[in-house]
């Protein structure tokens, strides 16, 4: 039979209190056991006497009697002072998982690319000439339709203008003249039959 100290759980749900016992290693962690040989209770304090209750005396004897204890009785026999502890390296411990260890890849990577994005465009030459060039078709361009334009819309109103003028001016007299005299002619006959009217009414 193989002998195992280690803590059995006691107490309520989220107040737990654990008792240090040995026990057939094949039998439930609450189950039955052989001997109490102590106690724990998380919830006091670390500085508190009562936080971890040991009998040394009967733990030697169930080490002499080749009891294997879990790691954390363990840490409790070491600090008694009853069995000393190796202590465990974990060279591990600090780090990071796989993932963290893909992302950094990612990001170192990602990096490099700007890095070497950013070189390429600092070392090559800035195509200054072709901007210029453009810049010179579009003005040549633009330069003939924006000055026609303006020639085109003065000198049409002032020849419109010249235009409209003197025949304003001639035609003013001459039709004053000519409408004058038909005016009259026309208002004499309609004179005559408005008298004529009366002259019958």
């Amino acid at each position: 039979m193989a002998l195992a100290m280690r803590l059995s759980r006691g107490g309520s749900k989220k107040r737990p209190y654990y008792k240090i016992i040995v026990a057939d290693s094949r039998s439930p962690r609450d189950g039955k056991f052989i001997e109490r040989i102590g106690s724990y209770n998380p919830q006091l304090p670390k500085d508190s006497a009562e936080r971890v209750i040991l009998d040394a005396d009967r733990a030697k004897h169930w080490l002499a009697a080749g009891a294997q204890p879990s790691d954390r009785v363990a840490r409790f026999l070491d600090a008694a002072g009853v069995k000393e502890r190796k202590a465990k390296v974990n060279l591990a411990k600090g780090e990071p998982g796989q993932k963290a260890k893909d992302r950094a890849e990612d990001r170192a990577t990602k990096a490099a690319e700007a890095e070497e994005a950013a070189a390429a465009a600092a070392a090559a030459p800035a195509p200054e000439p072709e901007p210029e060039v453009v810049e010179e078709v579009v003005a040549e361009e633009a330069a003939p339709v924006v000055e026609e334009a303006p020639a085109a819309e003065e000198t049409a109103p002032v020849e419109a203008a010249a235009e409209e003028a003197p025949a304003a001016e001639e035609a003013t007299p001459e039709a004053v003249a000519e409408e004058a005299p038909a005016a009259e002619a026309e208002a004499a006959p309609a004179a005559d039959e408005a008298t004529e009217e009366k002259a019958e009414g």
